[in-house]
């Protein structure tokens, strides 16, 4: 199974299918299986990459605390190491964000950009679900959450029951997703990003973004709200967004011919 030592950690990666390269960041907690229903489709057009970030799955940690930068710098370095000079970029939650780091300090690497289900950060009380800021303890000021003290138990159960409208699939993926992340992650797995998330904020830095991009977000998305999609948007330059009617937080899953189809459309789109 291929890795390699970037930045002090060791990367796991996989590559499927030949063409531009294709670099897929999966959300919370999620390593490079999250992109299972989708990778034999992509990898028809284009070389995949997928991988581990720090701290999940097959990737080391240093049990130190990172930054969404770090993580977009881990990115860039395993590009380095597979001789990629570009790269298109797709990047969905918080795979989204590290996403946005990317293409803003390292425009030139970037040859397309497409933001899933995401946010440019500085969240606040009133935009959050009343369920997120139970789980967390939340009452006036996000930035005051102790994540070492988060039940991971019930974060995991809040995330994967907001994250998916439709019934079937909340009762198919929480008993699943419940095993999946303990094991891919772990409690400081989990933690490490939730932290690296809370200091997350690109809002005066989106302009910074030259590579043509697609912001994509579902109308009933009840745990990171199409709000943050439309900031998005309307900072980057020539920026287009798509809503996705009646599309929930993993719409990518559960209509994930629409995500399919629009994410190719645009990529594929001279």
């Amino acid at each position: 199974m291929p890795k390699t030592n970037v930045n002090g950690i060791d990367i796991y990666y996989e590559i499927g299918g030949q063409g531009e390269p294709l670099i897929l960041i999966m959300g919370h907690g999620a390593g490079h299986r999250g992109w299972r229903f989708h990778v034999g489709a992509f990898k028809k057009y284009y070389k995949v990459i997928t991988f581990d970030s720090r701290s999940l799955g097959k990737t080391g940690g240093r049990g130190e605390p990172y930054t969404i930068r770090t993580l977009a710098d881990d990115t860039i370095a395993l590009m380095d190491h597979l001789g990629l000079e570009k790269a298109h970029v797709l990047g969905a939650s918080l795979g989204g964000m590290i996403a946005q780091e990317v293409a803003i300090n390292y425009p030139q690497r970037v040859m397309k950009l497409v933001l899933v289900s995401t946010t440019p950060g500085g969240w606040e009380v009133s935009e959050t679900h009343p369920e997120v800021l139970r789980v967390m303890g939340v009452k006036d000021d996000p930035n005051k959450v102790d994540y070492r003290s988060l039940d991971v138990g019930k974060w995991i159960s809040v995330l994967i029951s907001l994250s998916f409208n439709k019934r079937l699939y909340r009762m198919l993926c929480l008993p699943v997703a419940k095993l999946y992340m303990k094991s891919v992650a772990g409690s400081e797995g989990l933690i490490g990003q939730l932290e690296a998330v809370a200091g997350h904020d690109t809002r005066d830095r989106l302009h910074l973004i030259e590579a043509p991009t697609l912001v994509m977000t579902g109308t009933e998305d009840r745990l990171v709200a199409p709000q943050h999609s439309e900031v998005i948007a309307s900072g980057i330059p020539s920026a287009k967004l798509v809503k996705v009617e009646g599309g929930s937080h993993a719409f990518l899953v559960e209509m994930r011919r629409r995500f399919r189809q629009e994410a190719l459309d645009f990529l594929r789109d001279c």
